[in-house]
């Protein structure tokens, strides 16, 4: 039997493959709008699509997508317990970086995922997925540091897996070990409750949404987060 979220998640998916936008959704062969569940309360944003992504509707399949799995293995997460989408839900053309308007365009989604999941912690997959909570960071300045944003939402940015499969990951098992304490001192287990601090519109076409501080238990990680 499904319960709200794979509804409301199913309804979404269907609308961003109707989806036109943006211009990708000509070069594109499909829509990729996201796979997984809110069973974690752990939400992954990555980029953009590629080759094997398009080819079969789903984030994260490829070579990075296959490393992305061992290290949820590695901290005892099956990736259907937690949900994975892109900043675009369309393939770029040769797998160039998403544009700027693209991705603005393709905003309405993550607040729409967002409403529906309501996530404790927002696990974002190289620098565009970054820019879209922190804008003119620096990947490599802030990866592994968890933070919160000025609206108390709970961001921890990480180099994309594919930068893994070029050697240059760094602190790989500093951030696994911090997912790791996240699941317990958060409450980031199988039939988590949505996030209590943050409110979320329930306008299906909400152009933004607001949140208020979160609280969490006081542990030597939570310790490490930034305001």
């Amino acid at each position: 039997m499904q319960d709200a979220h794979d509804i409301d998640l199913r309804l979404v998916a269907d609308e961003i493959r109707a989806c036109t936008a943006c211009p990708l959704h000509r070069s594109a062969r499909q829509a990729v709008p996201g796979d997984g569940s809110a069973d974690s309360g752990i939400f992954f944003l990555g980029e953009a699509p590629g080759y094997h992504e398009d080819l079969q509707g789903k984030p994260f399949v490829g070579a990075a997508g296959q490393f992305l799995d061992e290290l949820l293995a590695g901290i005892g997460l099956d990736r259907r317990k937690v949900f994975i989408t892109n900043v675009v839900r369309h393939r770029p053309p040769e797998n160039r970086d998403p544009l700027p308007e693209e991705i603005s365009a393709c905003h309405m989604w993550l607040l729409r995922h967002l409403e529906v999941l309501r996530p404790r912690v927002i696990v974002t997959l190289g620098r565009h997925a970054m820019g879209k909570f922190f804008p003119g960071e620096s990947i490599s300045r802030i990866h592994g540091k968890p933070r919160k944003t000025a609206d108390g939402l709970l961001i921890f940015p990480v180099y994309h897996p594919a930068a893994a499969l070029h050697l240059i990951v760094g602190n790989t098992e500093e951030v696994l070990d911090y997912l790791r304490q996240q699941r317990v001192g958060l409450g980031l287990v199988e039939g988590h409750q949505r996030s209590p601090g943050v409110r979320w519109s329930s306008s299906c076409r909400m152009k933004s949404f607001r949140f208020v501080p979160l609280e969490f238990p006081t542990q030597s990680s939570a310790a490490r987060l930034k305001d």
